[in-house]
């Protein structure tokens, strides 16, 4: 599907400090910040017409990969240095990444990465979304910033800055929308404050990642197994979104690890039952009617039931699918949700893993992964993508990189 290189500098993401030079009342992480972006994108991207989100997500998985890679120029500078070197800038990127992305779809993942930064005509309109939502997750960020920094003598000069940027986008009906403070600001302050909740909270972990990363991690991995079993666009579009989005109702109900939801019999119903109430009265309203619809499915939400995780098609009705093989097509909407839960276990799993390597690791850590490996032992393939295998490459991969 893909190689642990790649996924190493996913999680490089996790540790490169936004706003460092400022005082912080949390950790702003590089990771956190791509994650909201996407979803800001998302909800941008849905207010306009004629947008390709195979063209929205390739696109966004290409910057973040530039932003990782090119880690130790602060975010202005980095900016400024694309204006002047871009095309330099650019070739250096594509040769570190060259080796990890070569062999993804058989070839056409690198080609059209090339492409992309070596032709500025490419995806225009989902670049422009994105500079936006690039911008606005920034702007949620320094809010942030802005409360322990007030004392500093430049401080205003930047909140200036960051405010008269908004006006670039304008033309886009969900930047304003957002700006005069309407539904949409409402939706992007609930999945912001996805990143204030830590994943494996009840033990000490390196990186120290957010239940807002840990989404974009699974999308991303939702993305590589769509284009390796040769989904077709609609059902890439929305096993990427479904992934993005399928922990938000957190962000309402905290996360409740496994551990504690089954260990009471009962009490995952009633969990899920306050989740979906707690989504139907404070999100839902929040969703423009135009794509209310959509929003829910993706969400799993459905015949009065949440679950995201189910192998499902939308045609007429919502309908759960044993096996996906005979819709792969975009009429039928499908979403591989048995294969996202499989990637929802391996960022789990890579979680754990990860720390392990770094020396940092607890009874939990070690349990935790140790059942993830034991369940994708027992059902180890999903449209004969061998997750198993996956992971124990990745196990390989981080326990050599110390040797």
């Amino acid at each position: 599907m893909l190689n642990p290189k790649l996924i190493d500098y996913f999680f490089t993401a996790a540790s490169i400090q936004r706003w460092n030079d400022y005082p912080r009342m949390i950790d702003l992480v590089e990771l956190d910040k791509q994650a909201h972006k996407f979803i800001i994108a998302y909800f941008i991207a849905k207010q306009e017409k004629d947008v390709n989100y195979i063209a929205l997500i390739e696109s966004g998985i290409f910057e973040f990969l530039r932003r990782v890679v090119v880690t130790d120029i602060r975010p202005d500078v980095f900016h400024k240095a694309l204006m002047q070197k871009k095309d330099d800038i650019n070739k250096w990127v594509i040769k570190k990444l060259k080796t990890s992305i070569k062999d993804i779809d058989d070839g056409k993942f690198l080609n059209k990465f090339q492409e992309y930064f070596t032709n500025d005509q490419t995806n225009i309109k989902e670049r422009f979304i994105l500079k936006a939502a690039s911008y606005l997750a920034t702007k949620w960020e320094f809010s942030i910033v802005y409360q322990t920094s007030s004392f500093l003598s430049d401080i205003d000069k930047t909140k200036i800055a960051i405010e008269e940027e908004i006006e670039d986008y304008y033309e886009l009906i969900g930047v304003r929308k957002i700006a005069l403070g309407k539904k949409l600001a409402h939706l992007v302050d609930i999945s912001g404050r996805l990143r204030f909740q830590k994943r494996w909270a009840q033990t000490p972990r390196i990186p120290n990642t957010s239940v807002l990363g840990h989404m974009l991690i699974v999308a991303f991995l939702g993305y590589f197994y769509s284009i390796k079993i040769n989904a077709c666009p609609k059902r890439v579009e929305n096993n990427f979104f479904c992934a993005l989005f399928h922990d938000l109702p957190e962000a309402l109900t905290r996360d409740i690890i496994s551990p504690v939801k089954y260990s009471v019999s009962g009490l995952d119903d009633i969990i899920s039952e306050y989740e979906i109430n707690k989504i139907n009265e404070e999100i839902l309203p929040l969703v423009p009617r135009t794509y209310i619809n959509e929003f829910k499915y993706i969400l799993g939400l459905y015949d009065g039931k949440k679950d995201e995780f189910s192998n499902k098609i939308k045609t007429d009705k919502i309908k759960e699918v044993k096996d996906l093989s005979g819709f792969n097509e975009d009429k039928f909407n499908a979403i591989d949700g048995k294969a996202l839960k499989e990637c929802d276990r391996i960022a789990a799993f890579i979680e754990a893993t990860l720390s392990i390597s770094y020396g940092v690791k607890s009874k939990e850590l070690v349990k935790g992964k140790k059942e993830i490996l034991n369940r994708l032992k027992r059902n180890p393939k999903i449209n004969n993508i061998d997750f198993y295998k996956l992971s124990l490459d990745i196990e390989k991969y981080f326990n050599e990189d110390l040797e």
